[in-house]
C-alpha cells in the first residue's frame, strides 16, 4: 500500500460519520447550507478530506450507504412542495425527444392497453385495479418541463396526464405514509417519498405532446417528476404501492442516490 494511503478502521469510520452528522447540523442551522449541498459527500470527497484509500476496503460500501442515507434525509428536509421546476414554451420542446432506458429500443416492452390493469397495493383504501379508460376519464393536465438524465444530458418535453396527488386521493392512499413504490412491465422498479408524490408537478403521464404516450416513452403510463433525475421517473408502470417500508429501486440498490433530485 502506498505510504500516502492508509486503511480506514472501524474507529475512523465512526469518526467520519460523526463529523459528517455534526457538519450537517451546523450547515442546516446556518446560512451556508446551499454551499454544503454543492459540495456533496462523495467517495472522492471523503478520500480527499481523510487521506484514506477506501475504494477497495470492505467497509467502504457500508460507509457510503450510510452517507447516502444522510444525504437523502438532508434533501428531504430541504424539499418544498411550493418550489416548482421551470416550465417551458412549446417552441422549446426537444424534437425528437430522446429514448433512454437500461436496454435498447428493440427491447421496449409491448403492453396491451386493452387488457391493461394498474394494480394497487399497500396502504390504500380502494385497491381495485384501474383500466386505461378509467384513468383517461380523470381530469387531465399538461406540463412542459425538462427531463434531466444522470448521464449528463437533458431534454424538454410535454407530458399529459393526471396530477399524481389527485390519483392518490381518489384511491384513498394514506398520505402520511413514507413511500410510494412502482413496479414496471420492463422489470424496472423505484420509489419516492410521499412529499414528492404530492408535489403539484408530479404527474401520472398518459400522453406525450398531445398524443397517447408512445411505447418508447413509457406506454401505457409513466410517472413524470420534473423535480427528480430521470431514473426516478418510472415507465410502463404496472403496480403502485404505498408503504412505510423502504422499497429501494433498480439503480438505487446499485448505489445511486435514492432521493435523486431537489
Amino acid at each position: 500500500m502506498p505510504e500516502n494511503k492508509k486503511k480506514i478502521t472501524r474507529n475512523d469510520k465512526s469518526d467520519l460519520l460523526r463529523e459528517a452528522s455534526q457538519l450537517l447540523e451546523r450547515r442546516l442551522s446556518g446560512e451556508s447550507r446551499r454551499h454544503f449541498l454543492k459540495m456533496g459527500l462523495t467517495l472522492g470527497g471523503m478520500a480527499l478530506l481523510t487521506g484514506c484509500d477506501i475504494s477497495d476496503n470492505s467497509q467502504a460500501e457500508e460507509v457510503l450507504n450510510r452517507m447516502s442515507r444522510v444525504n437523502d434525509r438532508l434533501q428531504g428536509l430541504l424539499f418544498s412542495q411550493t418550489q416548482l421546476a421551470p416550465v417551458y414554451q412549446e417552441s422549446q420542446i426537444t424534437r425528437p425527444f430522446p429514448f433512454n432506458a437500461f436496454y435498447g429500443e428493440d427491447e421496449i416492452p409491448k403492453v396491451n392497453g386493452e387488457d391493461y390493469q394498474l394494480e394497487l397495493a399497500g396502504l390504500i383504501q380502494d385497491k381495485r385495479p384501474w383500466t386505461l379508460p378509467q384513468l383517461h376519464h380523470l381530469q387531465q393536465v399538461s406540463q412542459i418541463t425538462r427531463h434531466i438524465c444522470v448521464e449528463g444530458w437533458s431534454a424538454i418535453g410535454r407530458w399529459d396526464g393526471v396530477p399524481f396527488k389527485h390519483f392518490l386521493q381518489a384511491i384513498g392512499a394514506d398520505l402520511f405514509a413514507k413511500y410510494v413504490s412502482f413496479k414496471c412491465a420492463d422489470d424496472y422498479y423505484t420509489s419516492i417519498d410521499m412529499a414528492t408524490a404530492l408535489h403539484p408537478q408530479t404527474l401520472l403521464a398518459l400522453g406525450y405532446d398531445g398524443n397517447t404516450l408512445p411505447p418508447e416513452y413509457g406506454y401505457p403510463m409513466k410517472l413524470r417528476i420534473p423535480t427528480k433525475l430521470g431514473y426516478k421517473n418510472p415507465k410502463h408502470i404496472r403496480v403502485i404501492e404505498v408503504t412505510n417500508r423502504f422499497p429501494g429501486g433498480y439503480w438505487e440498490d446499485q448505489g445511486y442516490n435514492w432521493f435523486g433530485g431537489s
